[in-house]
């Protein structure tokens, strides 16, 4: 009874950041998350995590989350290789899938960019040392242990538990929060990116 009263505690704390910071979010002047997008996707793409990375697993935002797409671009260019996430919105899990450009996405579950169900799957368990994929990770807010507060419905921690790379949360800096309440499921990230720098984090 006490791990689930303490449960449902969590979850409501959880939400009540959650309303908060999207409000917060859709606050912001369009000039504001432009410069901020363009400044943490300038960072990312300068960074050692990048540089060595074969792999780049994204998302594609929605509205009012932190535009990604030009590391996505760059990627491209540079030559590794960039996936999306599908989502099985019936049991909350998702897979990703390589695309060759960005034109490969189309509208699919919640309304977000999905790449077609024909392109080559990214398998995780087929990721040699060498390889080192990073995953970026959306989140509304992130606290400075690197864990966060998404939309609620876990896909990311999912995926998460069986990814071998390295985590990296793209947030702004005045959504970083000195710690965020979490359940015994959630994963922590391993690099934040803000539009100020990027850090490594250790979770506790």
């Amino acid at each position: 009874m006490v791990n689930k009263t303490r449960g449902l505690e969590t979850r409501m704390r959880k939400n009540e950041i959650r309303e908060e910071y999207r409000a917060r979010r859709a606050a912001l002047t369009a000039e504001e998350k432009r410069a901020w997008d363009a400044r943490i996707c300038t960072l990312f793409l300068s960074s050692i995590t990048y540089r060595y990375a074969k792999a780049i697993l994204m998302y594609a935002p929605l509205a009012g989350e932190i535009d990604i797409m030009p590391i996505a671009v760059r990627a491209l260019a540079d030559g590794k290789t960039v996936a999306f996430p599908r989502c099985d919105s019936n049991a909350c899990t998702m897979q990703y899938h390589v695309v060759t450009d960005v034109g490969d996405l189309q509208p699919g579950a919640y309304g977000i960019l999905e790449p077609s169900p024909s392109l080559p799957v990214f398998h995780t368990d087929a990721c040699t040392p060498d390889m080192h994929p990073v995953c970026i990770v959306p989140g509304i807010v992130f606290d400075r242990l690197g864990f966060r507060v998404g939309y609620g419905k876990g896909y990311y921690d999912r995926y998460l538990g069986t990814f071998p790379g390295v985590r990296v949360g793209a947030v702004y800096s005045a959504f970083l929060l000195p710690e965020l309440p979490r359940g015994r499921f959630d994963l922590a990230v391993d690099v934040l990116v803000t539009e100020k720098g990027v850090r490594a984090v250790h979770a506790n």
